[in-house]
């Protein structure tokens, strides 16, 4: 996916992440997942949409208020699966359960 791809997509996506029905499904999914990102055990601080928003389902709840369609992730899965290759953490680190950058064992 290319970045422009990605930037329109986002802004797309930009009126629904404002509304108060999206701030209570994040708010409930993080806490359902007891704030850890769903692929790597880390601190999640994204909750991402499985299927991303465009604009032919952008008003469809079924897509963007459906907590089937989310996963919590942290920066590093986050940028993964947008194919971002920079990370501004280096793959031998990780953060610990006090939120500290520590190497991984």
């Amino acid at each position: 996916m290319d970045k422009t791809n990605y930037t329109s997509r986002k802004r797309v996506g930009d009126k629904i992440y404002h509304t108060s029905a999206w701030r209570k499904l994040r708010q409930s999914y993080y806490g359902s997942q007891y704030g850890m990102c769903e692929r790597c055990d880390a601190p999640g601080d994204i909750v991402h949409h499985k299927i991303h928003i465009t604009k032919e389902n952008v008003n469809d709840p079924s897509v963007t208020l459906n907590a089937d369609n989310l996963e919590l992730l942290c920066h590093s899965c986050h940028n993964k699966e947008h194919k971002q290759v920079y990370s501004p953490i280096r793959n031998e680190l990780k953060f610990d359960e006090f939120g500290n950058l520590v190497k991984k064992t």
